[in-house]
């Protein structure tokens, strides 16, 4: 019996994994039309219910609809103005809709609401550093999060502190060339 679990387990793990025709990899994160439908009549029943307002932008983020989830986190963020989580996606959805000094505005009010929240400080580095060209505030954000948490990581397992060292040793071989 045991056997037939782990056979039965193994083939239903790659059955999910390998895509639907039709359907890309990756896909089974974005939220169907009749979801999001949904998830839309029930802001208009509740307007004031926050978590359904949040739901749909969690559903729209992850269907890559920025332009749709940055109202509906807009709407949540003035019901609940003190969810840092939101402030964060809400700052990511910015970003993906080429509004960097916006991003970084709604990563600093979530980092005001719970100084450790790693999410913000993280994704502040990032937008400060490919958006907005500024290594020396990515660097600075990186190391406040590793002020939090030393063994902070990216998603690829590339270390946070790995990434501060090099833009660090970058700058000390410019300031020692500038020397000479």
């Amino acid at each position: 019996m045991l056997v037939i679990g782990f056979i039965g387990g193994t083939v239903f793990g790659i059955m999910k994994t390998i895509p639907l025709p039709g359907e890309k990899p990756g896909d089974s994160n974005k939220a169907s039309p009749q979801m999001l439908q949904s998830l839309e009549d029930e802001t208009v029943k509740n307007p004031q219910n926050a978590d359904t307002w949040i739901r749909l932008g969690n559903a729209y983020f992850d269907s890559d609809q920025y332009q749709k989830a940055i109202p509906a986190y807009q709407k949540a963020v003035a019901i609940e103005p003190d969810n840092p989580d939101v402030l964060t996606d809400l700052g990511i959805m910015y970003r993906e809709n080429k509004q960097p000094e916006k991003a970084v505005e709604m990563f600093s009010k979530a980092m005001s609401l719970d100084p450790k929240h790693e999410n913000s400080r993280m994704n502040k580095g990032i937008v400060l550093l490919y958006d907005l060209k500024d290594e020396q505030g990515a660097v600075q954000a990186w190391e406040e999060l590793l002020e939090i948490n030393p063994i902070a990581k990216f998603g690829d397992d590339q270390t946070i502190d790995e990434l501060v060292r090099h833009y660090k040793e970058g700058h000390e071989d410019l300031n020692k060339k500038a020397d000479k």
